[in-house]
């Protein structure tokens, strides 16, 4: 692992249609030190920090198994329309005060159209004038010209994970398609912004989709890879899923970073399933996370996330 670590800094990039079993039974330790290596190496030691905030909640037309604000669960989510503007540019404000990184709205649904699409519009442009932050964006299918006012407005990256390999992506939502996320990735990229894409893990798929998943993001030229580790919800159709270990999630994020060497390699759900807060994972090949509390979840606290990382050698800066 060592060496190829060290082929990877020199410039070789992996490929679909080699033969990645060795991932799965090499020592995880020098697995997860090769992975470092080449995080150092072509990322440095600058660590990227996002938080988001749930602009709408809940009712979503979409049948994704794992999700708490489909209309398609029963889990008792909180549901409100898209929340004021300047109730937004407060939040982004007290989170750029906490030198968090990037900032992103978040709406449940398919899309984002008419009065609601206004609203996000207004609260990027709000922010772009009164903060000094990164701001993302994550509002479904948007077409080409949704995405251009987006990006008028301020945003610089817009997020649409992918979610799992294409052979299982059915098997996860049957009311979108694999083709439809590839599809707005591209129009994304091609107005101009930068795309934050990546997916679950421990919805049953195997260790070739995972696997799978990094390659089609390496194809696709991904900026930020988001990686979540399933948080089983009551109310779900994956509630009864059994949670993955240390392991497993470790394995996972050295794998994405050897498959996509010079991304943000971004942690996001999951990290309390590591009692130290998941610092082993910055460890392991990532170099960003969401920071502050998930969408359902709680997430972790934002002046813990810096202590942690400062400790861990990572610069926290704009």
């Amino acid at each position: 692992m060592k060496n190829l670590a060290e082929e990877i800094i020199a410039g070789r990039r992996l490929k679909r249609g080699e033969d990645f079993s060795f991932f799965l039974i090499a020592d995880l330790d020098e697995l997860l030190e090769g992975a470092n290596r080449i995080r150092e190496a072509l990322c440095g030691n600058k660590v990227d920090l996002c938080t988001i905030i749930n602009g709408r909640s809940g009712r979503c037309s979409e049948n994704c198994k794992f999700c708490a604000q489909s209309a398609h669960h029963h889990t008792g989510i909180e549901e409100y329309e898209f929340l004021d503007p300047d109730v937004i540019v407060e939040d982004c404000k007290k989170n750029e005060a906490n030198g968090v990184h990037r900032y992103s709205i978040v709406t449940a649904g398919r899309t984002l159209t008419g009065k609601d699409l206004d609203k996000a519009i207004e609260s990027y442009k709000k922010m772009r004038e009164k903060c000094n932050i990164g701001l993302c964006a994550s509002h479904g299918l948007l077409t080409e010209e949704e995405l251009i006012r987006l990006k008028e407005a301020g945003v610089s990256m817009y997020h649409e994970n992918i979610e799992t390999s294409k052979r299982n992506f059915p098997n996860v939502c049957t009311t979108h398609t694999y083709q439809d996320k590839i599809h707005e990735i591209q129009l994304a990229k091609k107005v101009g912004l930068k795309v934050c894409s990546g997916g679950i893990i421990g919805m049953g798929e195997t260790w070739e989709d995972r696997i799978d998943m990094a390659v089609s993001l390496s194809e696709l030229q991904i900026d930020s890879i988001p990686i979540n580790a399933l948080m089983p919800i009551k109310g779900t159709a994956y509630e009864n899923l059994e949670s993955l270990s240390e392991e497993d999630i470790l394995r996972t994020i050295a794998i994405f970073r050897y498959i996509n060497p010079t991304a943000y390699i971004r942690m996001a759900a999951g990290r309390n399933y590591f009692k130290d807060g998941g610092a082993r994972v910055f460890l392991s090949g990532a170099n960003a996370t969401i920071t502050g509390d998930m969408l359902t979840t709680i997430g972790n606290d934002i002046n813990e996330d810096k202590e942690m990382l400062t400790n861990l050698g990572f610069t926290i800066c704009k």
